[in-house]
């Protein structure tokens, strides 16, 4: 089946099944192109959260089609490609987090979404990127542990003087950009404005123009005046903000910058997983029901 005719069949059996496609920024293009809804983990939490679809088909990784389902729990949600997870939300366990809350009881546990459905079920509230800076001040006199990315975290205590504890974790796509890649594209790029997700190290976010979430990088390359810049995300986004501003220049910081488990949906997959509704995410109801919590508490919030 070309292209096209693949296409074609993805929009019939969306109508046929009365499903729809989400798709996050770090997405192949024709991905996000085939999505009815592409954007970042807070844009596509709320989707999710109020889809009237039988079906959500999440084009991301494991605990972005998690998320969806500890929010409809009604809805069939299908992962295109059952083994795309995220390290990062790897790298804090629901045993350990048990063994650390035991060990101090008196700490608010808030939880990157980047985490399994059981490590939200432990903790008081959930923050995307998009939303973090706005919940945490509601928590600023409180105690706190930021789990799982140390980078996001060590942000947010610095710029709010919080009493927070954070996780050893980190996105090993962000951790691995150095003020040399940044030493390195500026001599390239002399003109271009440096923008960064704060999911990169603290000395590398000191010397951004603009820090932000995937969208916030995304919705200020849209409204600045400047015309050049370097990103420092993951490159998908490149994508997007290219459609959005196509007299605009954009950079990738690294050509590492290529998120493994994103990338490895592909067109076919969609097709595949709308086709035999394969690779269907569960979320036992008992854990469902203490993760809803904490997602619930963020999206009022937001």
């Amino acid at each position: 089946m070309d292209k096209q005719k693949m296409i074609e069949e993805i929009n019939r059996l969306k109508k046929e099944k009365n499903a729809v496609i989400l798709a996050h920024y770090y997405q192949e293009g024709s991905i996000q192109d085939i999505a009815d809804y592409t954007g970042d983990s807070l844009y596509l939490s709320q989707i999710a959260a109020e889809t009237d679809a039988d079906i959500i088909v999440f084009a991301g990784v494991h605990f972005m089609a998690e998320t969806a389902k500890i929010l409809s729990p009604d809805k069939k949600v299908l992962l295109p490609v059952a083994e795309a997870g995220c390290p990062m939300a790897d790298m804090v366990t629901d045993i350990r987090l048990t063994n650390y809350k035991a060990k101090n009881p008196d700490r608010v546990i808030v939880a990157y979404v980047n985490t399994t459905a059981k490590v939200k079920a432990l903790s008081d509230i959930c923050v995307t990127s998009s939303n973090a800076e706005k919940i945490i001040k509601h928590y600023k006199n409180d105690k706190l542990m930021y789990v799982p990315d140390k980078n996001l975290g060590a942000y947010l205590k610095e710029k709010y003087e919080l009493d927070m504890e954070v996780w050893p974790g980190f996105c090993c796509i962000h951790n691995d950009l150095t003020l040399e890649h940044l030493a390195t594209a500026k001599a390239k790029y002399p003109n271009a404005q440096f923008i960064v997700h704060p999911e990169a190290k603290l000395d590398l976010v000191h010397k951004a123009d603009f820090i932000g979430s995937t969208k916030g990088l995304l919705n200020y390359t849209i409204e600045s005046d400047h015309d050049e810049f370097i990103v420092g995300t993951e490159d998908g986004i490149i994508h997007t903000m290219e459609v959005n501003s196509p007299n605009k220049k954009f950079h990738i910081l690294s050509d590492g910058l290529k998120c493994y488990d994103m990338k490895l949906t592909r067109l076919e997959d969609v097709y595949l997983a709308l086709r035999d509704e394969q690779f269907e995410v569960e979320v036992p109801e008992d854990i469902r029901l203490k993760a809803f919590e904490a997602l619930d508490k963020m999206l009022k919030l937001s």
